[in-house]
């Protein structure tokens, strides 16, 4: 299969975010399978330069909202003003009708704001005003936040977390490449120089192969073993979700087509299982979904338990 535009769309990323590549291959799967990620990681690695760069790399409408403790879902979704020549209302649409919306620092806004984005990253409507608007197409959502140890951030709600379908983080750039960030600054230059490489109608066009690329039976019952061994495993207060067994059954068709396959192998599921799936469990340890340390430990000894197919 022809990966000419994935690796297109990698190489202008990577022009200006110096860091993590495997994270960037992350958020261009998210991309491929209609999903949305959540970059998780301390400030100042990178979260924002990487969400801009792939907004700048594909042509079509980005908008970033900035959270904060006073932004409301108005702030959002939109608002209906009065108007005076016809006597009726007019709805105002907020951000979020743009094609890839970047939440900056999403956990430091309410959880009720946050749960305006509920509806649109789940089925691509709003329903405001007793009217359910369409999403423009492609539609995803970039959202940054920093650890929950640090003052001032909320936890996401399970079910706004189950939205994402993949939580990653950064992590600090290597010496070589701190080296060429602090040479060349690339958020300074490169990034306000970024010409987009896909358009919007060649993303679509990828998220329709995706759809097409084959998953073999023993691969999906491997699947369900994996969600049944986490609801039945004796550290998690929650397993994952059908959603979530979906999630990463689309991950991998996503991962495959990236290598060129319209098909995929064991391995396709198996490196996308902790970021896809650990954010989507609750230990018994910490009951909130903020834990990740724990649950990824959990997963990744149910993976040693659940063979995979040859």
């Amino acid at each position: 299969m022809n990966t000419e535009p994935i690796e297109r769309l990698r190489a202008n990323i990577t022009s200006v975010y110096m860091g993590n590549t495997a994270a960037v291959d992350r958020v261009i799967a998210c991309v491929l399978a209609r999903g949305h990620v959540l970059i998780e990681d301390v400030p100042g690695v990178g979260k924002t330069i990487l969400a801009n760069a792939l907004a700048k790399s594909i042509r079509c409408s980005f908008t970033r909202i900035q959270c904060t403790p006073d932004l409301l879902p108005s702030d959002v979704l939109g608002v209906s003003v009065y108007n005076r020549e016809n006597n009726s209302f007019e709805f105002k649409r907020g951000p979020i009708f743009h094609n890839i919306i970047l939440a900056d620092e999403i956990n430091r806004t309410t959880p009720r704001t946050q749960s305006a984005f509920l509806e649109a990253m789940n089925e691509a409507t709003v329903s405001v005003d007793g009217q359910v608007l369409s999403l423009p197409q492609p539609f995803m959502v970039v959202a940054t936040q920093n650890p929950y140890e640090f003052e001032g951030t909320y936890f996401l709600p399970e079910n706004q977390l189950d939205r994402f379908l993949m939580r990653i983080s950064l992590g600090y750039p290597a010496p070589d490449d701190e080296s060429r960030i602090i040479e060349c600054q690339p958020a300074r230059t490169a990034l306000t120089r970024l010409k987009p490489v896909l358009s919007a109608a060649e993303v679509i066009q990828l998220n329709e192969q995706v759809d097409n690329v084959s998953v073999d039976r023993a691969l999906v019952n491997y699947v369900i073993a994996l969600a049944e061994a986490t609801r039945r495993n004796d550290g998690l207060q929650i397993g994952i979700s059908p959603r979530g067994a979906l999630a990463l059954a689309q991950a991998a068709r996503a991962t495959a087509l990236m290598h060129g396959r319209d098909y995929c192998v064991p391995e396709d599921i198996v490196s996308n299982v902790l970021p896809v799936c650990a954010h989507r469990v609750i230990s018994k340890t910490y009951m909130h979904a903020g834990d990740t340390v724990t649950t990824r430990r959990i997963i990744q000894q149910v993976m040693e338990t659940v063979p995979s197919p040859a």
